[in-house]
């Protein structure tokens, strides 16, 4: 990989993670809806999610999705309603008694969530299969091992980009603890939030094929 490629995707994919989007958005409503647990596996979830889409993206599995209209819109319905029951259940679940910790089960819970939320979402796949390939040296050796370390480098910073806003959804969150109705509020807000998520899901358009 020519260095210069490198060092000019490194500063991409830092500006890019520092962006605000979908992922941050989810794993911040559930980080203020169950706990800086719940967040951290979820945020372990969306990576394994993300590295999915690599190796999709790597194996060209991801552009034959991305060709297809019917897979297209198979795979992002799937996401989109799954995201939707995620938002119902959290809106649902806002009267229950809350606690600073979730339990194991929801950790455990919240990681399977994060995975098929981002493994379900083809407009990561779009995402990745449109920005590493600018980045590859068409001279070098095993494109696919390229496209697999660049992949796995920008799902790493999306990650401790994430882990920052689970640190930041918990202090909100340990401040509103000891307040039950803000408290309620803050769980309905939440699931509506992911609920709204998955309906822009729904909406999204497959990108044009070049």
């Amino acid at each position: 990989m020519i260095e210069t490629n490198f060092w000019l995707f490194l500063a991409a994919a830092c500006l890019i993670a520092a962006v605000p989007g979908p992922g941050i958005f989810y794993v911040a409503a559930r980080t203020l809806s169950e706990g800086r647990a719940s967040g951290f596996a979820s945020t372990a979830g969306t990576a394994l999610g993300g590295l999915v889409h690599v190796v999709a993206g790597s194996l060209g599995i991801s552009a034959i999705i991305l060709a297809s209209a019917e897979l297209f819109a198979v795979v992002k319905f799937i996401g989109a309603l799954y995201l939707v029951w995620l938002g119902t259940k959290t809106f649902r679940s806002a009267g229950r008694a809350l606690s600073l910790e979730s339990e194991p089960v929801g950790d455990r819970r919240a990681f399977r969530d994060g995975v098929l939320v981002e493994a379900l979402n083809p407009k990561t796949a779009a995402f990745f299969l449109a920005f590493i390939p600018q980045f590859l040296d068409p001279a070098g050796s095993s494109p696919t091992l390229q496209f697999i370390v660049l992949g796995a480098i920008s799902v790493i910073l999306n990650t401790l980009a994430d882990v920052v806003v689970v640190l930041m959804a918990t202090a909100t969150r340990t401040q509103l603890i000891g307040r039950p109705h803000l408290m309620r509020r803050l769980t309905q807000g939440s699931g509506v939030f992911i609920a709204g998520l998955g309906l822009s899901l729904a909406l999204a358009r497959r990108p044009v094929q070049g």
